[in-house]
């Protein structure tokens, strides 16, 4: 068995224990360092574009209309999905089954903001 090197952002700089969802970190750190191949520096250039993009999305879906959610909903599933940012990957999966489910729209937010927060605390 080969050993995992864990010199990456996520792993030299956890942080993050504190953050506020209970079923785990919100960001997934294993695929984080698989996606960035381990490099730091990417690592926080990813993150940081994607705690933006799910920042603006977090301030514009809740007044979009029907079709802009839609598409700003799908534009974040990928990009979630991508640093391993999976909770928020699914609530906005099912927003885009129930575009109008507010209920969704205020989860969503809650969980951007966890990860906004948690990518703060690992990059202390």
């Amino acid at each position: 068995m080969v050993a995992r090197e864990t010199d990456s952002v996520a792993f030299g700089m956890p942080g993050g224990e504190s953050a506020g969802l209970t079923h785990g970190r919100p960001i997934d750190l294993e695929h984080l360092a698989r996606q960035t191949m381990d490099d730091r520096d990417v690592e926080r250039e990813v993150l940081d574009m994607f705690v933006h993009q799910a920042l603006a999305v977090r301030d514009e879906i809740a007044v979009a209309d029907i079709q802009e959610r839609l598409r700003l909903a799908h534009a974040l599933k990928g990009s979630a999905r991508g640093v391993g940012a999976f909770h928020v990957a699914d609530c906005v999966a099912r927003i885009e089954l129930q575009p109008d489910d507010e209920t969704l729209i205020k989860r969503l937010t809650m969980l951007i903001d966890e990860v906004r927060d948690f990518v703060s605390a690992i990059n202390r």
